[in-house]
C-alpha cells in the first residue's frame, strides 16, 4: 500500500457507499482513461471479467474461433471457452516474448483458407512487455478483425510513447493482488466506444433492464467492481509511476549482478518498447550455461525456501487445449523450458536481492 489507501476507505466508509458502486468506481474509471488515455472505461471484478464481457460486446459466441496468445496465463483464453468459441493458440516471437505479428498472418490466413474467419484477437503484453502493436495492428486491420489488448500486467507501460490498453477495440487490465497495483481483486475493460462500455457496466450488473420491477432482457453477469475496492484502487494509481520505476530498477539491479553468467538472458526491451517490469525474467541456455538449467536454480530457490516460478507454460500444451489449432515455431516452449520468474516485489530490500542472487550465483560455480 501507497498509503493514501486508507484514506480514502475510511471516506467511503464515512459516506456509507460500501458496495456495489458508488463514487470512488465513477471517479477510479476516470483516473484510469486519465492514466491511459481511452475514452472510456468499466470497473469489474477481474481482468478476466474484462475478457469476457469483451467477446460478448464482440459477438462471439459457440462454434467461434479467436486467435490468443499461446504464452500467457490461461485467464487470457479461459473466456474463449466461456462463450462456446474455440481457441486458435499463436506462439511468440524472440523480441518480446509477446504474439508474433508473422506467425499472426499465418494463422489468419490458414484459417481464412478453411472458411474459418476468427471473430477476435487477443494479443498479451507479457509481464509488463508490449507486444509489437504496430506490426500486430496492421495485421489485425489489414483483415478487419478486432483485438483484445490483454494488458493485465501491463499497466504503466506504453509502446512508441502511447500507454497499453489503449490500441486494440477494447483493453483489459487487472488489479489482482499480484499486479502492479491492486484493488485486492478487480480489473477494468477499456474501450474509446462509450456504448460499448455502458453495455459493458449492465451486463456486469446482471443485465437489468429500464423498468421499476426487475426486468432482465438478457443474461448478466455479476462483475462490477465496489465502492471499498475502487477507493484502494484510487489510492494505488497515485504510486503507480513509484512502482514502475521501483519495477524497472529491481530489473536493472538483477541483470547488472547477473547478466555475466554464461547462459543467461533476460527479457529484452527493443526500441520503442516501455515496460513496466512487472515480472523479472531471465533464461538460462543449457548449450550455453555449462550445463546449469532452469530447473537446477528453480530447485535451488526451493532448497532456500524462496518463491521462484518458471514462465509461463504455453497454452497449445496444457493439458485443458489440448487438440485446439496452435500456429508456431516453438519460441514459448524455448521460453517454458529455460525461463525463470524472479521474485519481483517491490518491498524487497537490497539483501533480499543478494539473498535471490547468491543462490543463482552458487548454481553457476559463482
Amino acid at each position: 500500500m501507497g498509503g493514501e489507501e486508507l484514506e480514502l476507505v475510511k471516506e467511503a466508509f464515512a459516506s456509507n457507499w460500501i458496495a456495489p458502486l458508488g463514487p470512488h468506481v465513477t471517479a477510479f474509471e476516470q483516473e484510469l482513461c486519465q492514466v491511459t488515455g481511452a475514452g472510456y472505461a468499466a470497473a469489474l471484478s477481474s481482468g478476466t471479467a474484462a475478457i469476457h464481457l469483451a467477446l460478448i460486446l464482440l459477438g462471439i459466441d459457440r462454434g467461434d474461433e479467436v486467435i490468443c496468445a499461446s504464452f500467457t496465463f490461461s485467464a487470457s483464453a479461459n473466456p474463449i471457452h466461456y462463450q462456446g468459441a474455440s481457441p486458435v493458440f499463436v506462439d511468440s516471437e524472440a523480441q518480446t516474448w509477446n504474439m508474433s505479428p508473422e506467425l499472426l498472418e499465418r494463422a489468419i490466413q490458414e484459417r481464412l483458407r478453411i472458411g474459418r474467419k476468427p471473430g477476435a484477437i487477443v494479443i498479451v503484453h507479457l509481464y509488463g512487455m508490449p507486444a509489437l502493436m504496430k506490426q500486430i495492428m496492421e495485421v489485425a486491420q489489414r483483415h478487419d478483425i478486432p483485438v483484445i489488448e490483454d494488458a493485465a500486467e501491463a499497466l504503466g507501460a506504453s509502446y512508441r510513447g502511447r500507454a497499453l490498453g489503449s490500441f486494440g477495440h477494447f483493453g483489459i487490465l487487472s488489479f489482482n493482488g499480484n499486479k502492479i497495483i491492486t484493488t485486492s481483486g478487480g480489473g477494468a475493460l477499456l474501450s474509446d466506444d462509450r456504448s460499448l462500455v455502458e453495455r459493458a457496466r449492465n451486463l456486469s450488473e446482471q443485465a437489468r433492464d429500464a423498468a421499476p420491477h426487475y426486468q432482465h432482457s438478457q443474461i448478466g453477469y455479476n462483475y462490477r467492481l465496489s465502492n471499498i475496492c475502487a477507493a484502494i484502487g484510487r489510492g494505488q494509481l497515485r504510486v503507480l509511476a513509484q512502482r514502475v520505476a521501483q519495477k524497472r530498477a529491481l530489473f536493472e539491479r538483477y541483470q547488472s549482478l547477473l547478466g555475466d553468467l554464461p547462459g543467461v538472458a533476460f527479457q529484452p526491451e527493443p526500441e520503442g518498447c516501455f515496460s513496466n517490469r512487472w515480472l523479472t525474467c531471465f533464461t538460462i541456455d543449457p548449450q550455453k550455461s555449462n550445463g546449469v538449467t532452469r530447473e537446477d536454480v528453480r530447485l535451488a530457490f526451493s532448497a532456500e525456501n524462496i518463491d521462484c516460478r518458471p514462465l509461463w507454460k504455453p497454452m497449445h500444451l496444457q493439458p485443458v487445449f489440448q487438440g485446439y489449432p496452435y500456429y508456431g515455431d516453438g519460441t514459448s516452449e524455448r521460453l517454458f523450458d529455460q525461463g525463470l520468474c524472479l521474485p519481483s516485489g517491490t518491498a524487497m530490500t537490497e539483501a533480499d536481492v543478494q539473498r535471490v542472487v547468491d543462490v543463482v550465483r552458487v548454481c553457476f560455480g559463482k
